[in-house]
């Protein structure tokens, strides 16, 4: 983990050691299952919980009631491949390569699916993928794609290259399949037979990442006419997270129903802040919202949900983020200190599970995406918009509406050198110092739309037949024509 320069308290530096030790002495002998469950888009306020005036979740709603809520759970960037880099790595986004949406992961990263492996779990993708350098709505991954999840540690995938929605066409380890309904709920049937199938010979990792409620929307007309009073596009996208929420439900009843739900970890989060057409209410009345660098573009609903850890339900103003996630879990397992390339950004969150909630992070939350930056402590946050900075205090103005950096000018001086000390670091593993070739392997695949990709050539009169493809046919066909081609 990297220190930042900031004044600690002992019971501070006591904890630099934790995300490093993994101790075991106080883990149960039997390794948990573990779930980490995304949402695409969804925003702070989207729950219940939140209460957002139109959508109901009641599964996350009781899912959060019996487990651990973070209120101040932050994804990784404010759109989405950055944010599944840091779930994956424990590292900022820019360390790993994946420098914006759709930029592939490096193949010289270390992942916590890799290291489950090695410590005895199977392990399975389902869904959303986005770090293999393809743009444009999610397509099957094929098998002869060199940065498709088993690359980075799942045994098994069925897996599109971005968003996907209702009645999708999916990838399973490279063949594609056809499947009807919505697509959470669609998602996750696969995730649970994938559980259901292992659970009995080995501990298992499944990462379900939705397609839900990432723009376009196409729910199901039952769902839709929950929210009939409200215009066309919210009546989709409120009745995508309804099935999304109703997904929940049929993981946490499967669970039980095989009698693993007491030692399973269920970790629920979004990968970026919600769409700003849909209202403040998608923030939870919080500033920004998706691709910018306020609290309504990082902050996420974030739930844990682990039955023989957590026994009664809490709630935690700790920040905390997906770039914890690979710690926690490493921590939880007891993984050798070499699983995770160094440095990384997050911490452990297990005293956070067990109710020994630290004074305060060792280091704050950093982030660094399309050239803009953040600290996030307990209190304060200080923003770098590309030479322009700007600090807040969370506590007394959570809507970050009054700009501190000049009238306190100490305290801002402090914050920016923490961040470029941090900021330093960034740089040298963007440059590959933090691997043990010393730089960055050059053979990465271009980021690029799928249609680009010689590969999918063959599949695309099969794409150009489904709805959610059409306007993408347009696509083509311009930039064919522009570039003097034939249309299709």
């Amino acid at each position: 983990m990297y220190h930042f320069p900031l004044p600690l308290t002992s019971s501070m530096k006591a904890l630099f050691l934790l995300p490093l030790l993994f101790t075991t002495l106080s883990i149960a002998a039997e390794k948990p299952h573990i779930v980490l469950v995304m949402a695409d888009d969804q925003g702070w306020g989207q729950t219940s919980y939140n209460h957002h005036p139109e959508i109901q979740t009641p599964h996350l709603d009781e899912m959060a009631a019996n487990g651990l809520r973070f209120d101040r759970f932050y994804a990784g960037a404010s759109n989405c491949s950055p944010s599944r880099a840091t779930v994956l790595t424990g590292r900022s986004n820019d360390r790993t390569g994946v420098q914006t949406h759709g930029y592939p992961l490096r193949l010289q990263e270390k992942t916590v699916a890799q290291a489950l492996q090695k410590a005895g779990y199977k392990t399975g993708h389902f869904g959303k993928w986005h770090l293999n350098g393809l743009r444009g709505p999610g397509v099957p991954v094929l098998k002869t794609d060199t940065h498709h999840p088993g690359a980075f540690g799942f045994d098994h995938w069925l897996t599109v290259t971005n968003y996907f929605d209702l009645n999708p066409l999916l990838g399973r380890m490279g063949k594609f399949e056809d499947f009807e309904g919505d697509s959470s709920e669609v998602a996750m049937e696969q995730a649970i037979r994938f559980i259901e199938t292992h659970a009995g010979e080995k501990p298992t990792f499944t990462v379900v990442w939705y397609g839900t409620p990432h723009d376009p929307m196409i729910a199901k007309e039952e769902d839709r006419k929950r929210f009939a009073h409200l215009p066309e596009a919210y009546q989709h996208q409120y009745g995508e997270i309804l099935a999304m929420d109703r997904s929940i439900a049929a993981l946490r009843k499967a669970l039980r129903d095989q009698k693993i739900a007491d030692n399973t970890l269920i970790w629920y989060c979004s990968d970026n802040g919600g769409l700003a057409k849909f209202g403040p209410e998608t923030m939870g009345g919080l500033r920004g919202s998706k691709n910018t660098m306020y609290e309504g573009g990082l902050r996420v609903p974030g739930i844990i949900e682990w039955p023989s850890r957590i026994s009664e339900g809490r709630v935690t103003d700790f920040p905390a983020g997906t770039v914890d996630m690979f710690p926690t879990i490493a921590e939880i397992v007891g993984l050798p200190a070499d699983s995770m390339i160094q440095p990384t950004d997050g911490m452990s969150l297990l005293p956070v599970i067990d109710d020994k909630e630290p004074a305060s992070r060792p280091s704050p939350l950093p982030f660094r995406h399309d050239d803009r930056g953040v600290l996030t402590g307990d209190r304060y946050k200080i923003l770098n918009l590309k030479g322009t900075w700007e600090l807040y205090d969370l506590v007394d103005d959570p809507q970050e509406t009054t700009n501190l950096i000049e009238t306190k000018p100490k305290l801002a001086a402090q914050w920016k050198a923490s961040y470029e000390a941090w900021n330093k670091t960034v740089e040298a593993s963007v440059a590959g110092k933090d691997y043990p070739e010393g730089k960055v392997d050059p053979n990465q695949p271009e980021r690029r739309f799928w249609y680009e990709d010689p590969g999918y050539a063959e599949h695309l009169e099969t794409f150009w037949d489904r709805p959610e493809y059409s306007s993408w046919k347009k696509k083509l066909e311009a930039s064919r024509k522009k570039a003097g081609g034939k249309k299709d």
